[in-house]
């Protein structure tokens, strides 16, 4: 399948986005909305990377958080069911580390502990479990913080 990647400010392709997480795990079972999926995708220190085929029909999307104390941070990664073991996702992440690792040593991201699908393709690409958030965004379900690195914070130096 041939796709591309870009960065998106268009409010029109945000509505896209928001709509396709509103329908897709894990947003459902983490009890998130459409105008709640929305606002997540608005805010002064956020990247929107979308996956578009060759018709620039919305394949897939990752949200970075650029700022802050976990800067670096995949806010959010969404993949259209219809597409999902396509390769999408893992380029979307590869697509996100390059851009991260000019800023910051380190990717971190969440993982529901009951999406175990995605928290294999994370460990698979590299991703470490380094904490546990019990209960985090909805009672009975937990969070893993998971980090990837290429080196300390001390270390580090920006391209």
């Amino acid at each position: 399948m041939k796709f591309y990647i870009e960065q998106i400010t268009d409010e029109n392709v945000l509505e896209h986005c928001a709509l396709m997480m509103s329908q897709t795990e894990p947003w459902i079972t983490l009890k998130r909305d459409l105008s709640q999926c929305h606002q997540s995708l608005h805010g002064n220190d956020k990247e929107i990377h979308v996956s578009l085929d060759s018709q620039k029909k919305l394949l897939g999307f990752i949200v970075l958080q650029m700022n802050g104390a976990f800067k670096g941070y995949i806010q959010s990664i969404c993949v259209s069911p219809l597409v999902q073991g396509s390769g999408i996702g893992s380029a979307l992440i590869s697509h996100a580390e390059k851009r991260i690792f000019t800023v910051s040593p380190n990717v971190f991201m969440l993982v529901s502990s009951f999406n175990e699908k995605a928290a294999r393709l994370y460990s698979r690409l590299g991703f470490e479990k380094i904490g546990t958030l019990r209960n985090f965004v909805v009672d009975g379900y937990d969070e893993f913080l998971l980090r990837k690195t290429i080196g300390s914070l001390h270390s580090f130096k920006k391209s």
